[in-house]
């Protein structure tokens, strides 16, 4: 068996991300028999076509959800990674997990800044990715003489 499950369609709301916003977040090794797929159907010439990540994302994308880890896209990338007996692949996972747990607690908690905190109006999980700006320069080290 290669995937857990196969499924047509997302199971999971809409998390709104653009692609710079997975970008963000850092891939993680996940074997292959841990997903879901969220479609049936794959298309032969796009499996044999050597260069199908040359203007997309290099990692597959996939979101947990209600403990399940659903590969949004990928799909071709992962069956490739089969086909060379790779039972493992690097993929980026966005955890709505996380978001919906912060939402329960916010709801229990007392604290007023808890509640301000996790109804941010962020995209799903942006709380918990990894800021990325420019390098901050530091002033040059001077020894004394």
């Amino acid at each position: 068996m290669i995937f857990k499950d196969v499924r047509d369609g997302r199971p999971y709301p809409d998390h709104g991300l653009a692609m710079r916003d997975w970008a963000r977040i850092p891939p993680r090794q996940i074997r292959m028999d841990e997903l879901v797929t969220t479609k049936r159907e794959l298309r032969l010439d796009t499996l044999l076509d050597e260069d199908s990540t040359f203007y997309g994302d290099l990692f597959p994308h996939a979101v947990r959800w209600q403990g399940e880890i659903y590969l949004e896209d990928g799909l071709h990338r992962a069956l490739r990674a089969a086909l060379q007996q790779r039972t493992s692949m690097h993929v980026r996972i966005l955890n709505l997990d996380v978001n919906r747990d912060a939402a329960t607690a916010a709801t229990t908690a007392t604290a007023p800044a808890e509640r301000a905190s996790s109804s941010s109006g962020t995209p799903a999980s942006t709380d918990r990715l990894p800021r990325v700006g420019p390098p901050t320069r530091r002033p040059p080290v001077v020894s004394p003489r």
